[in-house]
């Protein structure tokens, strides 16, 4: 397993890449998703910088969605994200120890889970999706993530 990111959710782009520029983060990579209406930007420390553009050192990602600004409750806070060598068997595992899989892995690629305290985990497959297979195929969402 390996850590990927922390999300967290933003209402001004600007003004929170000028704290985080203050801070010390540099922006690595960015995605516009105009269909979705949001922008993702990765943030890496100085001494990551360089590992995070050739393997992958940990980042924070901005997560602005267009047309929300305020955020309340701790929505602006997202998840924690893995990146896994089998997501099948992860999702199993956890399943077996009594872990809701808030949203299954459906696609191969990617499931939410959340721990005791409600924090939400994104696990994703390395490399290419795998496969889609039962159970999880037509397994449905639980809760939120």
């Amino acid at each position: 397993m390996k850590y990927l990111h922390t999300m967290i959710r933003v209402g001004d782009l600007d003004a929170a890449l000028a704290f985080f520029a203050l801070l010390g983060l540099s922006e690595i990579r960015r995605m516009e998703n105009e269909k979705g209406r949001f922008t993702l930007v990765y943030l890496a420390a100085t001494e990551d910088v360089a590992q995070s553009k050739e393997t992958g050192a940990p980042m924070i990602e901005l997560t602005h969605n267009w047309d929300e600004h305020n955020y309340a409750g701790g929505r602006n806070f997202g998840h924690i994200a893995f990146a896994v060598d089998n997501i099948y068997e992860v999702c199993d595992r956890l399943k077996a120890g009594g872990v809701t899989i808030n949203r299954p892995p459906r696609d191969g690629h990617m499931a939410f889970v959340r721990t005791p305290d409600a924090i939400s985990i994104e696990l994703l497959q390395k490399g290419p999706a795998l496969p889609p297979r039962e159970p999880w195929t037509s397994a449905p969402n639980i809760g939120e993530w």
